[in-house]
C-alpha cells in the first residue's frame, strides 16, 4: 500500500484519513488545498475533482487498479460500488467510505498477488507482468505495488517506454470461414408449443403471469409462413408491463429456430434492454459454451475496439508516454473481454471518462476506416467474429438502426455480410420506437461535418502525418495495379474530392471567406439561417426552412451538384472496374482478396450512389420543391453557444415507409411488440390506428394481428398520480423548491425528467446541497459527466439516491424495487415545435398528433415506476396546464389528483410511511 491519504468527496464534505490513520471531516475548499500537497488514494480521480472544483490533481485513483486486476468486470465507478464489487462489507457515511476504501485496496493487490481468486484465474496475469512493467515506464502511480504484488523486482527509475506485453493480439482467438449456413425452412409454432417452451423456460422458481402464456400464444402467430410476396407474418403485440413480454416473445422465437434451423434477430432501441434480454436468455442456453454458440449480440461496427487501432497507439507509447495508463488498461481489457464490445458490453464505461475518450472508447472505428481482409488482424477482428457467429446463431440480439441500415444497404455495414444473410424473421421489442429509429436510418444530411468526413475517407488525413487515416489510394492501388482505366478513376477521384470542405473550413465560412463550392452553399446556408433567426444570441441550434432561398443559394447549389456529380461519376467506374475484377479474377483470388474487394465495393456504393446520389437530390430540389414525402431545412448546429456545423437536412414525413420497404416486406415474419404500442384516447380503434401509424403495418396489404394483454398489476393501490397546480414552471426557483421537497418526502429513490438540460442544470445546482445534507445523494445528466447507462446502474444500487435527466433517459432506466419510487416531471413533454414537426403534424392528424405523442412519452415514463408485482411509486407532474384529455396515459382506474405541492407531499410521505418504515411493503 503507498503511503498516502485516502479522500472521499461528498457534494458539501469531505471525508480524509491521513497516512497515520487520524479520519477528518473537511470542507470541499479545505480538501482541495491538501489534494495539491499529497496525491491521496480515491475511487475516480475525475469526478473528485470535479466535486472540488479542481482540473485535476495526482492521486492513486482505485479504479484504474481495479480495472487492471479485474479486467472486464462490473463495477461502479464510486466508493460503495467498489466496495460492493469487492464483497466488502458496505460502507455507512462519508468517513466509512474512506476506510473501506483502504480495505479495498488491500484487496485489489491481494487479488493480483494470488491470481486463483480472480476471475479467470492465471490467465488474466499472462499479460498482467510485462503491461504493468510499461505502465511503470510510463509513470503509472500504482505500477510499483502492482509488480510488487506480482512478485516482480521494481525498476528504481522508468527508464525507456518499452509496450511489450501489450500486444494482447497475439494471443486472441482466430475465427474461421465456414460455408454459408442454407436457408430455413418454414414450419410454424404452434401456441401449444410456446406455451410448453415457456413453461420450461420459467421453471418453478419464476413469478407466476397467467398473461404471459397468453402473450406467448399469441406471439407465435408472427413465425407463420408467408403465404404472399411482400406480405409477411406481422403481429402488433401490446403487452402491458409486467406480462413478462421478453420470455413471453423468446418461447416462440426458440422454438422456431430450433424446428427450422434458422436464426431470429431480437432487435431493441436501448443497449440496456439488448442487456437484459442477453441475461434473461440464459434460462434458454444455461450452459455458457452452448450459449456462445447459440446467441450472438451484434451491434455497429463503431461499437467495437479495432485491434489495428489499438496496436498503432501501443507503437506510438514511447513518443507518447502520456497515453500509457489508458492503453495498458485497454490492453488488459482487450484480452479479457468476451465480445470486444466497448458500448454496453464488459468494458466500463467510467474508463472513458477517467482517461479520456481518444484513447479508450475511441479505438473503435468510428470513420470507416477499416480495410478488412487488407488488416492483419482480419482473423481475429471481433467485428468480423460476430458477424460470422451470428450467421449460425439461432438468435442474435441487435439495435434497431443496425438492423435498419443493414437492410437498406442490402446486407452488412461494409463488412463480411451480403444480402443472402439478411434476416427473414424479426422481433422488434420497444416497438413504440420504431418509428423515431427509421427517422434516423433513413435521414440524409448534406452537411460540413459529413462532407468533411466523405473527403477525409477519400484523401485520408492531408498532411496530418497519422498512418491511420489511410484514404481510398491505400485501400485501393494494389487492387487496381495495371488497370490503367481504374487507375485513372482513382485520379479524378481524388482531383474530385477537393470540391468538399477543407481543414480550417469553419473558420473560413464564420469570416464569410469561403473556399470551393461546397463551402460556398455552406456560408449561403449559414447565413440564411441566422438571417431568418427571431433570436440569434441563443447558445442552442438554429433552424430555418430551406425556401424560399436566398439570392443567390440556388446557384451555389447547382454548382456544387455539378462538383459531386463529377466525384460520383469516377467513384461509380472504379467500382465498376474492381466489380469486373472480381468477375474476370475469380478463379485466381484467394478468400481474403476476394472479401477485401467486395468490401471496397460496398463502401463505394454506400460513399456514392447512397450518400453523394442523396445529396444530389437534396440539390436538385432546392429550385423545383421539396417531394410531398420529404421534409428539407437548413440548420445550424451550435454547442456553449459556438457554432459546430451546417447544412442541409432532409427526412421522411413517414419514415415508416423506407422500413417497410427495406426490413417488413422482405422478411417471411415480424413481431413488434412494446408495453405502449397503442394511443390512449380512450377510442380502441383510433388507438390501434395509432399503433399501425406509428409502425408502418397500415401500409402493408394485409392487415397486422392485433394482441393486446393487459398489465397484471393493481395500478390504482399501487400508484399515485399528482398535478400540482400552484408552482410556476416559468420559475426555476419554485421548480427547485419543488423538486426537493418531493425527494425529501419519499427519502430519495426519485427520478426527475427534464424537456430541457438548462432547466435540469439550474435545478441541480439549488438543490444538490440541502439533498446532500439530508443523506440523498443527487446525481444528474449533463451534470456529473457519467454516461448516462453508469448514472443509471448507480440510480439503481442505492435505494437512497436521486437522479436528474432529460425526457429521453427515460428509456434507458429499467429500476425495479424501491430505487425508483417517485417520478416527478417538470412540464407536460410536449413535442418540440419545430420544421419537422410542422410537417409531421400536417400530416398525420394536428393536434391530435401533438396528444398522441405527448400521451405516449407520459405513458412510457410512468410505467418505469412499476416493475414488479410488489412495486410503489409516485408520479408527480408539476405543470398545471396538463389537459384533461392527456390523463388517458394513465392505467385504468388511477386517479390524476390536482393539488397544490404542500399536498402533494404530503401525499408523497403518507404513501411511502414514515422514514424509519422506508422498507415496508405496502398492501
Amino acid at each position: 500500500m503507498p503511503k498516502a491519504p485516502v479522500l472521499v468527496a461528498g457534494r458539501t464534505e469531505a471525508a480524509w484519513i491521513d497516512s497515520d490513520g487520524e479520519i477528518e471531516t473537511l470542507s470541499l475548499a479545505e480538501a482541495a488545498k491538501r489534494v495539491v500537497l499529497e496525491p491521496p488514494v480515491l475511487c475516480h480521480a475525475r469526478a473528485t475533482a470535479e466535486r472540488l472544483g479542481q482540473q485535476g490533481f495526482a492521486a492513486y485513483d482505485l479504479l484504474e487498479l481495479f480495472a487492471f486486476v479485474h479486467p472486464a468486470r462490473f463495477c461502479l465507478p464510486t466508493p460503495r460500488g467498489l466496495i460492493a464489487a469487492l464483497e466488502l462489507p458496505a460502507p455507512g457515511d462519508l468517513a466509512g467510505q474512506a476506510a473501506g476504501l483502504i480495505a479495498a485496496a488491500q484487496r485489489l493487490l491481494a487479488d493480483l498477488a494470488d491470481p486463483a481468486r480472480g476471475p479467470g484465474g492465471i490467465e488474466y496475469d499472462r499479460h498482467a507482468r510485462p503491461v504493468a512493467r510499461a505502465m511503470h515506464a510510463c509513470g503509472w502511480r500504482w505500477a510499483p505495488y502492482a509488480l510488487t504484488a506480482l512478485g516482480e523486482a521494481v525498476p528504481e527509475q522508468s527508464g525507456p517506454v518499452r509496450p511489450v506485453g501489450m500486444d494482447i493480439w497475439r494471443d486472441l482467438p482466430e475465427w474461421s470461414e465456414d460455408a454459408p449456413p442454407p436457408n430455413p425452412s418454414h414450419f410454424p409454432v404452434d401456441p401449444a408449443e410456446a406455451r410448453a417452451r415457456l413453461a420450461e423456460l420459467l421453471g418453478g422458481s419464476a413469478e407466476a403471469r397467467p398473461s404471459q402464456a397468453d402473450y406467448a400464444s399469441a406471439a407465435s402467430a408472427a413465425f407463420a409462413p408467408r403465404e404472399e410476396e411482400d406480405a409477411p407474418a406481422l403481429v402488433l403485440a401490446e403487452a402491458g408491463t409486467g406480462v413478462g413480454k421478453t420470455l413471453g416473445y423468446v418461447a416462440p422465437t426458440s422454438v422456431w429456430a430450433e424446428k427450422n434451423k434458422g436464426t431470429v434477430w431480437i432487435s431493441t432501441y436501448t443497449r440496456n434492454l439488448q442487456h437484459q434480454i442477453d441475461g434473461e436468455l440464459d434460462r434458454l442456453f444455461p450452459d455458457p459454451a452452448l450459449k456462445a454458440q447459440k446467441v450472438v449480440v451484434r451491434k455497429g461496427r463503431e461499437n467495437y475496439l479495432c485491434l489495428l487501432n489499438l496496436e498503432e497507439a501501443v507503437r506510438a507509447l514511447p513518443m507518447r508516454p502520456q497515453d500509457g495508463v489508458a492503453l495498458g488498461l485497454m490492453a488488459r481489457w482487450a484480452a479479457a473481454t468476451r465480445a470486444g464490445d466497448l458500448v454496453g458490453g464488459d468494458f466500463p464505461a467510467w474508463l472513458a471518462h477517467l482517461l479520456g475518450r481518444p484513447r479508450t472508447s475511441g479505438l473503435s472505428d468510428r470513420r470507416g476506416e477499416c480495410i478488412y481482409a487488407a488488416c492483419q488482424h482480419y482473423h481475429k477482428c471481433f467485428v468480423e467474429k460476430s458477424i460470422r457467429r451470428a450467421r449460425r446463431a439461432e438468435i442474435v440480439i441487435a439495435n434497431h438502426a443496425l438492423v435498419m441500415i443493414q437492410a437498406a444497404l442490402g446486407g452488412g455495414d461494409g463488412g463480411g455480410e451480403n444480402a443472402a444473410s439478411l434476416p427473414t424473421r424479426y422481433v422488434f421489442d420497444e416497438g413504440h420506437h420504431v418509428f423515431d429509429a427509421a427517422d434516423g436510418a433513413f435521414s440524409g444530411h448534406l452537411t460540413a461535418l459529413e462532407m468533411v468526413e466523405l473527403r477525409r475517407w477519400l484523401l485520408g488525413a492531408e498532411g496530418r502525418g497519422t498512418s491511420r487515416a489511410r484514404g481510398l489510394k491505400t485501400r485501393v492501388e494494389d487492387m487496381i495495379a495495371g488497370d490503367d482505366r481504374a487507375e485513372e478513376a482513382l485520379r479524378r477521384v481524388l482531383h474530385a474530392a477537393r470540391c468538399l470542405p477543407g481543414e480550417g473550413w469553419n473558420s473560413r465560412i464564420g469570416e464569410g471567406q469561403p473556399d470551393g463550392p461546397a463551402e460556398a452553399l455552406l456560408a449561403l446556408v449559414r447565413k440564411q439561417t441566422y438571417a431568418r433567426q427571431p433570436d440569434r444570441s441563443s447558445p442552442y441550434g438554429m433552424e430555418t426552412d430551406a425556401h424560399p432561398p436566398l439570392d443567390g443559394l440556388l446557384d451555389a447549389a447547382a454548382v456544387l451538384e455539378g462538383a459531386l456529380g463529377a466525384l460520383l461519376q469516377p467513384i461509380q467506374e472504379l467500382k465498376k472496374r474492381i466489380s469486373a475484377k472480381l468477375d474476370t479474377e475469380a478463379d485466381q483470388l484467394d478468400t481474403a482478396a476476394r472479401q477485401r474487394m467486395e468490401a471496397v465495393v460496398r463502401s463505394l456504393t454506400r460513399r456514392g450512389e447512397v450518400q453523394i446520389g442523396g445529396w444530389r437530390g437534396m440539390l436538385k430540389a432546392l429550385p423545383e420543391g421539396t417531394p410531398d414525402e420529404f421534409v428539407d431545412w437548413f440548420a445550424v448546429d451550435r454547442f456553449d453557444g459556438r457554432d459546430m456545423d451546417y447544412g442541409m437536412h432532409r427526412h421522411w414525413v413517414d419514415p415508416t415507409l423506407p422500413f417497410i420497404r427495406s426490413v417488413v416486406e422482405p422478411a417471411q415474419g415480424v413481431l413488434v411488440t412494446s408495453a405502449t404500442l397503442r394511443d390512449g384516447s380512450g377510442e380502441v380503434e383510433r388507438d390501434w390506428a395509432a399503433a399501425e401509424a406509428r409502425t408502418g403495418s397500415r401500409h402493408l396489404p394485409a392487415p397486422a394481428v392485433r394482441v393486446a394483454v393487459p398489465s397484471p398489476f393493481d395500478y390504482p393501490n399501487q400508484t399515485r398520480v399528482y398535478v400540482v397546480t400552484d408552482v410556476r414552471k416559468d420559475d426555476l426557483g419554485q421548480v427547485a423548491a419543488a423538486y426537493r421537497a418531493l425527494f425529501q418526502a419519499s427519502g430519495g429513490g426519485g427520478l426527475g425528467l427534464f424537456t430541457a438540460i438548462s432547466r435540469l442544470r439550474a435545478v441541480h445546482g439549488r438543490i444538490a446541497a440541502p439533498l446532500d445534507q439530508a443523506g440523498i445523494p443527487l446525481y444528474a445528466q449533463h451534470v456529473d459527466g457519467l454516461d448516462t447507462s453508469t448514472l443509471i446502474d448507480i440510480f439503481r444500487a442505492e435505494e437512497a439516491a436521486c437522479l436528474l435527466g432529460t425526457d429521453a433517459v427515460r428509456d434507458g432506466v429499467d429500476v425495479p424495487g424501491r430505487s425508483l419510487r417517485l417520478l416527478v416531471f417538470d412540464r407536460v413533454p410536449w413535442p418540440r415545435p419545430d420544421i419537422l414537426h410542422r410537417a409531421r403534424r400536417e400530416h398525420f392528424g394536428k393536434r391530435a398528433y401533438d396528444d398522441m405523442i405527448t400521451r405516449l412519452r407520459l405513458k412510457q415514463a410512468f410505467g418505469r415506476l412499476v416493475r414488479r408485482g410488489d412495486d410503489h411509486g409516485v408520479f408527480v407532474l408539476l405543470d398545471p396546464m396538463m389537459p384533461s384529455r392527456l390523463a388517458g396515459a394513465f392505467p385504468e382506474g388511477v386517479a390524476v389528483q390536482r393539488v397544490g405541492l404542500a399536498e402533494a407531499v404530503a401525499g408523497v410521505r403518507e404513501f411511502f410511511g414514515p422514514a424509519d418504515e422506508a422498507g415496508r411493503a405496502r398492501g
